[in-house]
C-alpha cells in the first residue's frame, strides 16, 4: 500500500461538480493507492502511520492537533512508465480489492478518532488543495 501525503492548509474533492469531501484549515490530504498484495492487516498499519505521522507545524501529528485527513484513492500511483510512454497498471490491485482496503483505511483512522473526508471510489474526481510548505511525502508499508 502506497501513499502521497500533502501538508495542507484547506482541501476538497468534487465528483460531478458537487463537493463529496473537504478538509478546511491545518491537515492532510492523502491519496492511497493499492497493490494485489495489500491486506486489512496494511491498511491498519497505513492508518496508523497516517494519523500519527509528525509532518504538520512544529513536528504534530494529526493525532496531536485532532487534525482532519482527505483520503482519496488514486490507482495511478501504482503505474509504471519505465518501458515506453504509457505507464502500465498491472501493479495496482482490482477495484473489487482495492475499494474495500480504501475503506478500511477510513475506517481504521476514524477508530483512532480521526476526522476523515473522503473521495468518492472509481469516479472523476476534481482535487483542489493548498499545499502548506510545500509538503509532500511518500509513506508506504
Amino acid at each position: 500500500m502506497r501513499a502521497v501525503v500533502q501538508r495542507v492548509d484547506g482541501a476538497r474533492v468534487e465528483v460531478g461538480g458537487e463537493t463529496v469531501g473537504e478538509v478546511i484549515g491545518e491537515g492532510l490530504c492523502v491519496l492511497v493507492g493499492v497493490t494485489h498484495d495489500d491486506t486489512p492487516a496494511k491498511a491498519a498499519q497505513m492508518a496508523r502511520k497516517l494519523w500519527t505521522l509528525r509532518v504538520l507545524d512544529d513536528e504534530k501529528s494529526c493525532s496531536d492537533v485532532s487534525a482532519p485527513l482527505l483520503v482519496i484513492s488514486q490507482f495511478t500511483l501504482y503505474g509504471d512508465p519505465r518501458k515506453g510512454r504509457r505507464p502500465t497498471w498491472q501493479a495496482a490491485a482490482p477495484g473489487e480489492v482495492a475499494e474495500p482496503l480504501v475503506e478500511e483505511v477510513v475506517a481504521q483512522l476514524r477508530a483512532l478518532g480521526a476526522q476523515v473526508e473522503t473521495g468518492a471510489f472509481g469516479a472523476k474526481m476534481r482535487v483542489t488543495l493548498t499545499n502548506d510548505g510545500p509538503f509532500t511525502v511518500l509513506v508506504e508499508v
